[in-house]
């Protein structure tokens, strides 16, 4: 699964670069990290749809789980995601159970070119274990949630995405060009600029 390599399901038709990117995935698996550095890279704009619901509640996102639950949370998070698709020339870092929506699923995979950053479980486990912030992992067994989570979720990433990225092993700057070549057919250099793939 570390594979340093980028997988193009076969009904994608690559994007052009001033569409929509969606990244999806488990927690932990990079999707801030790889959304901002794309959307640098790519000039547009990033959004991250927890933060935008931290902006919108003034809160973070464990009191909106410990006051609302987990179904109040996906409630503002779906209505959050309908406000997002909408905009355009956009990378968006989605929460990792945004997909458990049908409607969400949906949403995402016919506003733009959804990706799937795909990480293993050990390697979730290793970037999550010291973070607080994530109210489903305050477990006393969180490797053992993220197990749960990732063989509940893995199937729905792969069934929206239209890039799947394995990300256990390659570096941000790696992500980044293999991701740009993926969405815009050309190869991305160290340095930001594009060369044409022969």
């Amino acid at each position: 699964m570390n594979s340093a390599k980028a997988t193009t399901v076969p009904d994608h038709a690559a994007a052009e670069a001033g569409g929509n990117i969606f990244l999806v995935g488990m927690m932990g698996a990079g999707k801030t990290t790889i959304g901002k550095s794309l959307a640098s890279h790519l000039d547009k704009t990033f959004f991250d749809s927890d933060r935008e619901i931290q902006k919108r509640t003034g809160v973070g996102i464990p009191v909106i789980f410990e006051i609302e639950g987990e179904a109040g949370f996906r409630k503002r998070e779906m209505e959050m995601l309908q406000e997002l698709v909408k905009l355009k020339n956009i990378v968006l870092a989605t929460g990792g159970g945004a997909i458990l929506s049908a409607e969400n699923r949906e949403l995402l995979r016919r506003n733009g070119t959804v990706v799937y950053l795909r990480a293993t479980v050990d390697d979730l486990w290793r970037r999550t274990r010291h973070d607080k912030s994530r109210p489903l992992l305050q477990t006393p067994n969180p490797h053992a949630k993220l197990a749960e989570l990732y063989a509940q979720r893995d199937p729905l990433y792969c069934e929206i995405a239209h890039i799947i990225v394995e990300s256990g092993t390659q570096s941000t700057r790696q992500l980044t060009q293999s991701l740009a070549q993926q969405l815009t057919g050309a190869d991305l250099n160290i340095d930001g600029t594009y060369s044409e793939v022969p």
